[in-house]
């Protein structure tokens, strides 16, 4: 088996930029507290607030974590407002043009982009490990024909600990090593077979004369009747969505792992908590948002009742897959799949279809229309991967599913770079309480009739 290389092990402590001052107002004569500042290679600088609490008796609050740092990180670079998406140094782009998914993968956990040697034999180990457990099959019938995929994903990844349990110790190098094949590897076989369950269709077991993007095509699409040759457009198509998709920095979904595995709970059931939290609408759930948005707006005729909705501020209605919560400006990912969706849409011949005439005159607005380009309002990579899947016959409520697929070594990487750092501790946030103070308690017989049953 390939070794996964060992990464150079992280510095206890970040590099010490300068320290700043604290000082409580309400509090006179109060001395001022030092705390200490670093910064690391890109981004902005951090305020290292560990002792806060025991200097001044505060914590700090922030809803969403959105201006606090849980980790630091090595793996991936995100700068919305230049648009910058790096993995180990990277750009997306450029591992875009010049990449495969399993190289990626490669440089993900390791750090490094392999030669020649060591990608061959990268490839081979991925391959090796794409079947599943036979009994692990036998966990579909327990579900019922119409559940959704995602929650079938949640309940099998979770399950491949009991079937997997012989390098389930996170302190083993080798252990972890066995698993992170494991995971990406088996995670496609897994969605594909969630995918064929629900059709009643029987399974499809991989090949390994196919490459990864190809593989699952086949695993999702192939019956055992007649021959199933991959669209290699297609197949090209699906392994940039698996690039592109493979990781992004501290999301929902990868700081649930993290904290998840800072319990030392073991990585299937670190991913699989990744994956329920993917699967909520705000996160995973975007690509499916726009295709359903484009089945409401149902034809060409009616975008401009949708544009004028959209640039209505009474109007609730957003158009989905439009401007980007991280990126305020372009979507670095899209730049990349925009013409990728043009190249499957000509070579599928289907750009009659009613939801991609529609997808392509809201894409032509958008590029062109004052409102949208003065507020940066692009159209995102959850726009264009949406109809990508949708036209090469994945149905929506899989979408999500893809996502995971991707998204697992991005997952796995993090989960993995956590457990070798010496400084991760387990994950304690706090609160700002705002419940009731300490009230004694009354017995039953002497509540009146309106002391029970309320909420604050």
């Amino acid at each position: 088996m390939a070794q996964i290389a060992k990464p150079i092990k992280p510095k206890s402590k970040p590099v010490l930029s300068h320290s700043v001052s604290f000082t409580d107002g309400a509090t006179d004569g109060a001395c001022p507290q030092e705390f200490e500042v670093f910064k690391g290679t890109l981004g902005p600088n951090v305020i290292d607030v560990g002792k806060l609490y025991a200097k001044t008796g505060y914590f700090t609050y922030d809803p969403g974590f959105m201006a606090t740092a849980s980790c630091k990180s090595k793996i991936t670079y995100v700068d919305g407002e230049k648009g910058i998406l790096l993995y180990r140094g990277y750009p997306i782009d450029e591992l875009a043009q010049h990449s495969d998914f399993v190289e990626v993968c490669y440089l993900l956990l390791n750090g490094e982009l392999p030669n020649r040697k060591q990608k061959k034999k990268f490839d081979y180990d991925v391959t090796m490990h794409t079947m599943v457990h036979e009994q692990l099959t036998f966990l579909f019938r327990g579900f019922r024909r119409d559940a959704h995929p995602m929650a079938m994903m949640v309940g099998v990844v979770g399950a491949m600990s009991a079937f997997y349990h012989d390098a389930l110790d996170i302190t083993d190098p080798h252990h972890r090593m066995i698993s992170s094949f494991r995971l990406i590897a088996k995670i496609p076989t897994i969605g594909a077979m969630a995918y064929k369950f629900s059709i009643g269709q029987p399974f499809v077991y991989p090949r390994n004369d196919l490459n990864y993007a190809e593989n699952f095509l086949h695993m999702m699409f192939a019956v055992p009747c007649e021959e199933y040759r991959v669209n290699p457009v297609l197949a090209h198509a699906l392994d940039l969505i698996f690039i592109l998709h493979a990781d992004h920095e501290q999301n929902a979904s990868t700081s649930t792992v993290r904290l998840a595995g800072s319990s030392g709970a073991n990585p299937y059931a670190c991913i699989a908590a990744g994956i329920a939290s993917l699967w909520g609408p705000a996160h995973g759930g975007a690509n499916e948002a726009v295709i359903n948005m484009l089945s409401e707006i149902g034809t060409v005729k009616r975008i401009p009742e949708f544009i004028a909705r959209a640039k209505d501020k009474d109007d609730p209605f957003r158009l989905m897959g439009f401007g980007h919560r991280v990126y305020k400006y372009h979507d670095p990912r899209a730049r990349v799949l925009r013409k990728t969706c043009h190249e499957v849409l000509d070579d599928l011949g289907v750009k009659n279809e009613p939801l991609l005439k529609i997808a392509m005159e809201l894409e032509r607005i958008a590029l062109d229309d004052e409102y949208f380009v003065r507020r940066r309002l692009y159209p995102n990579v959850d726009f264009y991967s949406g109809i990508i899947l949708r036209a090469i016959g994945i149905p929506p409520h899989l979408f999500t599913v893809i996502f995971a697929v991707a998204r697992t070594v991005g997952w796995v990487a993090q989960w993995n770079e956590m457990i070798e750092d010496p400084t991760q501790k387990i994950g304690r946030p706090r609160q700002l309480y705002t419940g009731y103070g300490p009230r004694p308690y009354v017995p039953l017989d002497q509540r009146g009739k309106h002391d029970g049953g309320t909420r604050q």
